[in-house]
């Protein structure tokens, strides 16, 4: 199964990156190509929620069940949608020196291995466009103290 990671440390506490990460209710607001969101359950350990993503005419409904270890850890675990596998964790952890580490691990699979090989070479930007997306919005709430932001190889 093909997977991505990418590790930034980031000039934000982890309690605040975790509580940004799992307000799953705001995704439509900063993320691209999120159209809605819909909180099934949500019991401050685990969530269940819908996502519709969308691009011009194409949209796609995905359900995926939402694991909170505040502030250290959030892992989204695949339910229903249009492909085969796509889970994600979350790391978050205080830095040396101030802020917080953030590592994050998508892996994915889709149900047809032709359109896998197509469309994991798009996935890749995508998903750096999804993170620099939650590093906007932390400092947009947070204050932007973006210019300490880098990536951690």
């Amino acid at each position: 199964m093909p997977g991505i990671r990418e590790t930034r440390r980031l000039p934000y506490t982890a309690e605040q990156m975790f509580d940004l990460v799992a307000d799953v209710g705001r995704y439509p607001e900063f993320l691209p190509w999120v159209v809605a969101t819909r909180v099934r359950s949500d019991d401050g350990h685990e969530m269940v929620a819908d996502m519709l993503v969308g691009f011009k005419a194409l949209r796609e409904k995905f359900t995926s069940r939402v694991i909170k270890d505040r502030p250290n850890r959030i892992e989204v675990i695949y339910i229903d949608g249009p492909m085969r596998d796509l889970d994600n964790v979350w790391h978050f952890r205080p830095a040396e020196g101030g802020g917080c580490e953030v590592d994050f691990c998508v892996d994915f699979s889709f149900r047809n291995k032709m359109f896998e090989m197509l469309a994991g070479q798009y996935f890749d930007r995508a998903f750096r466009k999804m993170v620099t997306a939650f590093e906007d919005r932390a400092a947009g709430l947070y204050g932007n103290s973006s210019s300490s932001a880098q990536s951690v190889a």
